[in-house]
């Protein structure tokens, strides 16, 4: 229980990055196909869908509310705003949307920018410095324990709803904003 109400419309949520490997490992099994957490890089190149702007709908964080789940101008449920700066605009919601909610991106995904911040596979590092030229996942590196994140949530400021931003916790965290998003190794 997130502490709001989630219908089967809306994302996972409270699940930690070892609860996203059951998961994926469970639904291999089950297909008969090899599923997966994607890689930081492959995250973003989904997320980004051939832009080179901050977001994929461009620079204006404002326009956040067509597009993506964050703090904004919604009431709560008891009828709180937001204290922290938020994008000026109304999206609907003040916790997770029905997934789908939003435009999709160039690419036609739904939900890679606000709504559930997103687990990938890679192990934490401060920067892209050193990491595989290659889209795989980085999976070595000084700090082992901790994994990442992607893409804010349905509480972040604009400036914490972008592309580029990533986003570190212990494994077995849970967050009532964080989910995953799976991806089939062919």
């Amino acid at each position: 229980s997130p502490g709001f109400e989630q219908t089967d419309r809306h994302p996972v949520v409270c699940v930690s990055w070892n609860d996203a490997q059951a998961y994926v490992q469970w639904l291999g099994r089950q297909a008969g196909q090899a599923y997966r957490l994607p890689s930081e890089a492959e995250w973003e190149y989904a997320a980004r869908a051939g832009s080179t702007s901050s977001r994929p709908w461009g620079d204006n964080p404002n326009d956040a509310c067509r597009h993506a789940n964050g703090a904004d101008q919604s009431h709560s449920p008891s009828g709180r705003t937001w204290s922290n700066p938020r994008h000026e605009c109304t999206d609907g919601f003040w916790f997770t949307a029905p997934v789908g909610s939003y435009a999709a991106n160039r690419f036609g995904v739904n939900d890679m920018i606000g709504n559930v911040t997103e687990w990938v596979q890679d192990v934490w590092h401060n920067s892209y410095v050193g990491g595989p030229s290659d889209a795989s996942v980085w999976a070595t590196g000084v700090d082992q324990t901790r994994r990442v994140f992607r893409g804010g949530s349905w509480y972040f400021r604009p400036q914490d709803l972008g592309s580029a931003n990533r986003y570190r916790s212990w494994p077995d965290s849970r967050h009532n904003d964080t989910g995953f998003r799976i991806a089939r190794t062919l």
